[in-house]
């Protein structure tokens, strides 16, 4: 099984970027696809984004287009969200997570393995 481990969160003022790395190890190459989630107190786990492996195909979800942008790098086994123009409603925990098949990007039920997440909150 591979193991997923997020960094880069931090506290940031509104209109700051941030960038946000997910190492992958173990069995890595399982993993068909990788996206971003996030959790906001209070809320539901909400679809960031995701890529898949092969072709670099990426999914964005609609509150973040144009803002946030990720990138692979196979040959390290890292993942990476690049976050632009932050709003306080940014603020949540960050998660990295793994699909092992071709299934949908935005679908969080088939992630199979997810990293233990990182603050990211930002000030107005």
């Amino acid at each position: 099984q591979e193991q997923l481990v997020e960094s880069g969160g931090g506290l940031v003022q509104a209109g700051g970027s941030l960038r946000l790395s997910c190492a992958a190890s173990g069995r890595t190459f399982t993993i068909y696809a990788l996206g971003w989630f996030r959790q906001a107190p209070g809320k539901e786990r909400e679809f960031v984004g995701g890529i898949r492996r092969k072709d670099s195909s990426i999914y964005y979800s609609e509150s973040v287009k144009g803002r946030f942008t990720i990138s692979l790098d196979n040959t390290k086994n890292m993942v990476y969200l690049r976050m632009d123009s932050l709003k306080p409603e940014d603020t949540a925990v960050y998660y990295c997570a793994a699909q092992r098949r071709p299934v949908s990007l935005s679908d969080l039920t088939a992630y199979d393995t997810r990293g233990q997440g990182t603050q990211v909150t930002v000030s107005s």
